[in-house]
């Protein structure tokens, strides 16, 4: 049950994470909204890690699969990605594509079993309910 709280708070603090990237971009750029969306994500971080404990750094180092560490390369591209699509859709329709493609891909590294993830079987039951999200997506265009 946590998890799915947690899960939930997630998605919903995205879609307002989005919404306030793409306000910010309005009176400053693309590129300087990110930054600073990345920059104040460093600092929350760096004030969490300050109190809950500070052992864990050096460990960094000795991540075996270094493309894990790319998290945060990423993280700026998804930042820049959510402010252009909400911009571009709105928050409702890029939020409903996001998810989808979270969903699609989420599905097909657990298929291949890649970057770690133990590798599941194809079951139909999934790939139906991912064509019935899709569907929701068109008739929510509608």
């Amino acid at each position: 049950m946590f998890g799915i709280l947690i899960a939930l708070l997630s998605g919903a603090l995205m879609s307002v994470q989005g919404v306030f990237n793409t306000e910010v971009t309005k009176n400053t750029s693309l590129w300087v909204s990110t930054s600073f969306v990345q920059f104040s994500a460093l600092i929350v971080c760096l004030i969490a890690w300050f109190f809950t404990g500070r052992e864990s750094f050096g460990t960094l180092l000795q991540v075996p699969n270094k493309y894990a560490l790319l998290g945060g390369v990423i993280g700026a591209f998804i930042t820049v990605t959510v402010i252009k699509s909400m911009s571009a859709l709105g928050p409702a329709r890029a939020a409903m594509l996001i998810v989808i493609a979270q969903l699609v891909v989420a599905y097909a590294i657990e298929l291949i079993g890649c970057f770690g993830v133990d590798k599941q079987p194809l079951e139909w039951r999934k790939v139906l309910g991912m064509g019935i999200a899709i569907a929701g997506i068109v008739i929510f265009k509608w």
